[in-house]
């Protein structure tokens, strides 16, 4: 008698895991597209990153020029108006 209620127990203890795990194992497919989906996505951040920051020292000189050549305009208007 306690065998069949031990075995009882098991088996359900085995539904109960199987009704469970069901679902997260019938997502899987959806759930590994969405881990390529970020990876790709992880993959063009990281490009845009590297690309940015080649920009940065780029930004820095065209700032310097822009402040140069505002400098050199403002001394010609002082020149032709002084």
């Amino acid at each position: 008698m306690v065998k069949w209620i031990v075995l009882a127990l098991v088996l359900s203890a085995l539904v109960l895991l199987v009704a469970v795990v069901r679902p997260v194992l019938s997502r899987l497919p959806q759930l590994q597209r969405a881990v390529m989906t970020l990876r790709r996505q992880q993959a063009a951040v990281e490009s845009l990153q590297a690309h940015a920051m080649t920009l940065d020292p780029q930004l820095a000189r065209l700032q310097e020029q822009a402040q140069t050549a505002a400098q050199r305009v403002a001394v010609i208007q002082a020149k032709r108006h002084g």
